[in-house]
């Protein structure tokens, strides 16, 4: 395939800035006209198929060159940018967002990550021609538990692997031209035993193929999510990506960027789901007032404000740091994934509340929300379970505590890290590591930080020195662990202590972010408030308080929030235009 323009189609007065292309493309959702506006995307999902429409203006916008790096001839230079155009589809339809692309993200990222030079062209040729790669790790039996993968590619009598077994529940499976595949290579017992394999799935036999039904969903149901199944289905033996046996050890590497974007892509979904709420609360006649004039509905609606930007500065601050730490990105992502999904669920979840009876009707704004509360759903177990993220965070706590938090000093992130939209480096693949080797950069930033930095405003100079407090009560409680603490049968105390940590890394990450904060006092996030509300409701989140917003915060908030509404601007930390 010769690689095409990705811009090619894009209407010449259109902005240079890819986020602002990508919405003016999409044009006003509200407007019934618009064969990609909120009308369609509710029709598409009535009938559990994806917008065809969407699908081709995210061909003529080039969305798969996001995917690929600069140096094959794409977009992609780091995790930040990329989440922030597909956040830009998310606040459309998240089901487009899925179904379109990620699954095509997260195969390519194992090729990026360990393939040969030429694999990572023929990839790249495919993906900036319009196809679409498969991402086929998923058996139902094992879930996420990869090492139990039983689809098998075993050496034939001709020297070529012979495929055997199934792979389930995989986005666009039936109409991917190629897969990433993970597979059993050996026999043998232990970690080296599965290879990546990336197989040309329009290239493979029609005998050796057994395409499987469509799995219906509750969420994202216009997603293709199919199966395939393998019956002695021959590929060539230079399929297998990077050193054979290494399946797992590239997976962990690779994966920690989707655990990073992926929901950080999600969080366009809130900021839909609030700007959905708001609009009900704002038309809805209560009292001889409206539903937003209640003090309560004022609240709920700051409170989902703030998780929105508390999960915004924790992914924007893991996704830079994939470029100057990306050693350590092993437990950023993990920590992501713990935390942010549920950040957003529950927001969604309380939104839908204070909707009230309101919520179960079909009319007004109602459709809308009731399809975005089915769509977030999978961000919990989608890719990587919460409990998988926990997994891979404890057996690093003990070294992390002994060879950072103990220390008076070490290394912390450079200050670049908290400054959002400055040019950075593009990403080192190669320098994803399984493990963090114990290091925490933005741990020390926050123990520092917390020393240092005493006369800033009071209030965010006591979170800082609480939380800073809390990583050495951490520490304590991680020098107590034994051995057979460490793995899958651990206590859930000692799973705990993983959901402390990633507390802990995200009000680092705001705090950061806070401390290199804009000096002009007009940029996004230099107001006290935006940091305050997000510790308060982290400190809800992790059970340090059960209290809501305070009142005069929760009020600054609400006005905030209804002055972005309607200018039309989003509701995280960049506060851009959007026709959303």
């Amino acid at each position: 395939m010769t690689p095409v323009d990705p811009a090619a189609g894009t209407p010449p007065a259109a902005a240079t800035d890819p986020i602002d292309r990508l919405d003016a493309l999409f044009g006003d959702a509200g407007d019934p006209a618009n064969p990609v506006g909120r009308d369609a995307v509710l029709a598409a999902d009535a009938q559990g198929a994806l917008l065809t429409a969407g699908e081709d203006l995210l061909d003529t916008f080039g969305l798969n060159a996001h995917f690929v790096p600069q140096a094959l001839g794409g977009r992609f230079t780091g995790p930040e940018e990329l989440i922030g155009v597909m956040r830009a589809v998310y606040r459309r339809d998240p089901c487009l967002g899925l179904g379109y692309g990620v699954g095509s993200f997260m195969a390519a990222v194992n090729v990026w990550t360990a393939g040969g030079a030429e694999q990572q062209v023929r990839l790249a040729d495919r993906l900036l021609s319009g196809d679409r790669v498969a991402c086929g790790y998923h058996e139902l039996a094992h879930g996420n538990d990869f090492a139990r993968a039983e689809v098998s590619a075993l050496p034939g009598p001709d020297g070529r692997l012979r495929l055997n077994g199934r792979k389930e529940v995989v986005a666009n499976i039936t109409r991917a031209g190629a897969m990433v595949l993970f597979a059993r290579t050996s026999e043998a017992a232990g970690s080296r035993s599965h290879s990546q394999l990336l197989v040309e799935t329009d290239r493979l036999p029609r005998e050796g193929v057994t395409r499987l039904p469509r799995f219906g969903t509750v969420g994202m149901r216009g997603v293709p999510l199919g199966g395939i199944e393998f019956t002695d289905c021959p590929v060539p033996a230079d399929s297998v990506v990077g050193t054979p046996g290494h399946g797992l050890e590239t997976a962990q590497r690779s994966f920690q960027l989707t655990r990073i974007a992926l929901p950080g892509m999600t969080a366009g979904l809130l900021d839909t789901a609030l700007r959905t709420a708001l609009r009900g609360m704002l038309g809805r006649r209560l009292y001889g007032g409206t539903a937003a004039d209640l003090a309560m509905s004022r609240t709920v609606l700051a409170e989902a404000f703030a998780d929105l930007l508390l999960a915004d500065a924790f992914v924007t601050v893991a996704a830079r740091a994939a470029h100057t730490a990306p050693a350590q990105c092993a437990v950023y992502a993990s920590a992501v994934k713990l935390l942010v999904p549920t950040l957003l669920m529950s927001a969604v979840r309380r939104l839908g509340d204070l909707l009230g009876s309101q919520f179960y009707l079909r009319n007004a704004e109602q459709p809308l929300f009731q399809k975005l509360q089915r769509d977030v759903l999978p961000s919990a177990f989608g890719h990587a379970s919460r409990v998988s993220c926990q997994s891979a965070l404890l057996p690093q706590l003990p070294l992390t505590a002994r060879r950072t938090w103990n220390k008076e000093d070490g290394p912390t992130l450079p200050a670049a890290t908290f400054r959002p939209g400055e040019r950075l480096a593009p990403m080192d693949f190669g320098g994803l590591a399984v493990t963090a080797g114990g290091r925490d950069p933005l741990s020390r930033t926050l123990l520092e930080g917390a020393e240092r930095r005493t006369g800033e405003e009071p209030a965010i100079a006591a979170q800082a020195a609480g939380y800073a407090a809390e990583l050495r009560a951490l520490s304590a409680d991680a020098a107590l662990l034994t051995p057979d603490q460490l793995g899958p049968a651990a206590p859930p105390e000692a799973f705990d202590l993983t959901t402390r940590w990633a507390s802990a890394l995200a009000a680092a990450a705001c705090l950061g972010l806070w401390w290199e904060r804009p000096q002009d006092g007009r940029a996004p996030g230099a107001e006290p408030d935006w940091v305050l509300a997000a510790l308060h409701r982290l400190g809800f989140h992790d059970g340090r308080h059960h209290d809501p917003l305070p009142e005069q915060l929760a009020e600054r908030l609400y006005a905030e929030l209804l002055r972005r509404h309607d200018a039309g601007l989003t509701f995280d930390l960049a506060c851009r235009p959007t026709g959303a």
